[in-house]
């Protein structure tokens, strides 16, 4: 079975006109989605399901909350936001009111069973962006669990944050690149096409726009997409993030390299491009992102 990231399937979100509807949902072990509405003092998570309020207890809001390997913080920032569930069970609350019992972690272990137990690296799954820090982008990779894309990871062109590259809430794809005992990481970089499939885009004499990555003595990086930057001459009064127009001078595959000029600047600091995936595989085995007739070649191999 494929689990997907928390609010990516709209078909999982229901409102029930009857108890006897969830009694039904409970019995078919169905997964169901909700926003959380409260997350009240003891850290239980409340949601509408239509029929009644259901409330997901705090060890049932997710895989490690009980033997503390996962911080309250993790509930308590789910408020707002789309969490699954399925049902436990009933009970009456002080007001005689049915409430159901609901378990998200429940939902998190056959995740962890049923799906990412059997990936293997070069599998390709969906995601979405729960988290940005300096040093890489949080991921959902099915029913709210988190995994890390390293930011060297985000693609080939070097950016100083992820924010450069992603947006939080952001779905995406990404790369199962290295499985270990109890932790994976991905990547995304190798989803986003080679220097020959990024470079086909530009032709030698054209104006386009780019994006100034960094700034050094003997040029201006300036990133056209993010798995391709070239190289333009030095220019004063750049700064990092800043958008730009640039001359493409040469393209030189065999150097894996496009000279440009700066033509002009703008005040503006790009927001994070559109991605464009060059695959619909779900699976790859070895990625070659330099062109076969350069010198130095790059390459990921998910069978190693």
């Amino acid at each position: 079975m494929k689990f997907y990231p928390e609010g990516k399937n709209p078909q999982l979100s229901k409102q029930f006109e009857t108890v006897d509807d969830i009694k039904d949902a409970m019995v078919r072990g169905e997964v169901l989605e909700s926003k959380v509405l409260l997350c009240d003092r003891e850290h239980n998570l409340h949601v509408d399901l239509g029929a009644v309020r259901g409330i997901i207890p705090r060890v049932e809001g997710a895989v490690g909350i009980d033997d503390g390997s996962v911080r309250d913080i993790a509930l308590i920032s789910k408020v707002n936001k789309s969490v699954c569930f399925t049902v436990l069970g009933f009970q009456k609350d002080i007001y005689n009111n049915s409430l159901a019992i609901l378990s998200r972690r429940a939902v998190q272990l056959r995740c962890i069973n049923e799906f990412l137990s059997g990936l293997t690296e070069g599998d390709i799954i969906d995601a979405r962006v729960t988290h940005l820090e300096k040093f890489g982008a949080f991921i959902d990779i099915g029913a709210g669990i988190n995994a890390l894309i390293p930011i060297d990871m985000l693609s080939v062109s070097r950016i100083s944050h992820p924010c450069e590259r992603l947006t939080e809430g952001q779905n995406i794809k990404v790369v199962l690149r290295k499985k270990e005992p109890g932790k994976m990481t991905f990547s995304l970089k190798e989803l986003l096409g080679t220097w020959q499939e990024n470079a086909s885009q530009f032709a030698q004499g054209e104006t386009v726009t780019g994006i100034v990555r960094s700034i050094e003595d003997y040029g201006v990086f300036v990133e056209l997409t993010p798995n391709l930057a070239g190289l333009a001459e030095p220019q004063n009064n750049l700064y990092a993030g800043q958008q730009v127009a640039v001359y493409v001078k040469s393209v030189l595959p065999s150097k894996m390299k496009i000279k440009l000029v700066v033509v002009e600047a703008f005040k503006e600091t790009a927001p994070p491009a559109e991605l464009t995936y060059y695959t619909d595989a779900e699976h790859i085995d070895f990625w070659q992102y330099s062109p076969s007739e350069s010198s130095k070649q790059i390459y990921t191999d998910f069978n190693e």
